[in-house]
């Protein structure tokens, strides 16, 4: 999974950050991007696309990926995504993500020479609306090519899954611990008997 690493950076770019998402699809919660730059490609987790390994090896990788990588993390809550849109709030969140990560990078990194032109953000999908200083590429299934965009999509994945388990706890009649706020069956049914509740998004049919 690292060709599209290996072929960037042999275009001059030494600093690769992959980018993913989780939550455009639910009728509830927040959506949630992570940028990963690696510090070692070395794991002993399972490094896949988070939608296709199991939960326990989502929170085994999500630790992992942890220690072994610098890790920013956008969120946008319901609200947002009710007055701007799920696409433009997924670039938000992206874009969030990326500043995020900045933050956390040594000085040793961002103050060697020409660190913004020698940066590339790798995004899973078909498109990008940059508000960041760094050249960009998408890559349509990249959670299934790309091991810094794998990374992404795990941490992604995990940090939205637990921000919906809490909500499980304030709102129990809507099951969010089990389906996320994706658009069940029994999450359906629970909508027509009580509802929606504050965090779901109103810009979306039920």
């Amino acid at each position: 999974m690292l060709d599209y690493e290996n072929e960037v950076k042999a275009d001059g770019f030494s600093l690769i950050i992959g980018i993913d998402e989780a939550g455009r699809g639910p009728l509830a919660g927040p959506v949630v991007a992570a940028a990963v730059a690696l510090k070692s490609n070395n794991f002993l987790s399972t490094i896949r696309d988070s939608k296709k390994i199991s939960s326990r090896q989502r929170d085994k990788a999500f630790d992992e990926i942890n220690q072994n990588a610098y890790v920013g993390i956008g969120i946008v809550p319901e609200t947002i995504i009710d007055q701007i849109n799920i696409l433009e709030a997924t670039f938000l969140a992206m874009n969030n993500a990326v500043k995020d990560l900045e933050k956390k990078l040594p000085l040793s990194v961002k103050e060697q020479e020409g660190f913004y032109e020698k940066t590339c953000l790798l995004i899973d999908g078909n498109s990008f609306k940059s508000a960041v200083q760094y050249a960009f590429k998408t890559i349509v299934k990249g959670d299934s090519k790309v091991l810094s965009i794998a990374c992404a999509s795990i941490i992604a994945k995990v940090t939205r899954d637990r921000i919906m388990c809490e909500y499980d706890k304030e709102f129990p009649a809507y099951g969010f611990k089990k389906h996320k706020g994706y658009p069940t069956v029994e999450h359906k049914q629970a909508l027509r008997e009580y509802g929606p509740s504050r965090i779901h998004r109103r810009s979306f049919r039920y």
